[in-house]
């Protein structure tokens, strides 16, 4: 269930949507497709966490997208992507990929593996404005970027190497390993969004697992640790 204090809500994995065929097994932070609550309409500018998990060769076969930033962040596997810009690629473990949906773009995601399963989570983004030209950046990050500390991997300008969101958006990765500790401090009329997208973490004294999310109001100062290892993404919302 989820757990309220004066400043976060957490929000279990549990009570999360399910999507599930034969070749995608899919669990939604917030409403998507047949799961839908009123409660759960997405935070801020955050619209879909997606946790999918799709079987070796099988994919999204093509379909399109409008107005929308969607950032794709592998955990195992590796996706093969093609979309009507043009663009092939590959989107591995430690890149982060984004796409700018904009006035409209059609493309396809597949499992590039015919033997492993792919593991993902796909997160959709309103942009500050509406028609906006699509586009699409890929760019790698390594396992020692983000061990141990936060590692800036989107925001809205791009800076530090990381790819742009067309949103008041900064998006921080890191991996932490038994003993580690990361701190961030929220400043005044921000908010955040904390999801564990792998093994366990501590989030201010409050354990969490992989596909909790933690929705943070008016927290100042956050701090992050695991007594195993675990990896999170961490939003810096308007």
């Amino acid at each position: 269930m989820s757990q309220n204090t004066l400043n976060y809500i957490i929000h279990k994995s549990d009570l999360r949507g399910r999507s599930k065929i034969n070749w995608l097994d899919s669990y939604h932070t917030f409403s998507f497709s047949h799961f839908y609550d009123s409660n759960r309409m997405g935070f801020r500018s955050l619209r879909v966490i997606n946790d999918d998990r799709i079987a070796a060769g099988a994919g999204f076969p093509t379909h399109g997208h409008r107005d929308m930033e969607i950032l794709t962040y592998v955990l195992s596997g590796a996706v093969e992507h093609k979309d009507s810009l043009g663009t092939g690629s590959v989107i591995r473990p430690g890149d982060a990929q984004i796409m700018s949906a904009g006035t409209g773009i059609m493309h396809s995601e597949f499992n590039h593996s015919q033997t492993e399963e792919l593991h993902l989570l796909q997160i959709w983004m309103l942009p500050n404005q509406e028609k906006l030209t699509p586009r699409y950046e890929q760019k790698a990050f390594s396992v020692a970027d983000k061990t141990g500390k936060l590692c800036l991997i989107a925001a809205k300008d791009g800076r530090n190497g990381s790819v742009t969101i067309h949103q008041d958006i900064d998006l921080y990765a890191s991996i932490l390993e038994s003993g580690d500790v990361v701190n961030y401090h929220l400043q005044p009329h921000r908010y955040g969004w904390l999801q564990v997208a792998q093994g366990e973490v501590i989030f201010n004294g409050q354990q969490l697992s992989a596909g909790d999310g933690v929705q943070i109001t008016g927290e100042e100062k956050l701090e992050i640790s695991s007594n195993s290892n675990g990896e999170i993404l961490l939003f810096d919302l308007a």
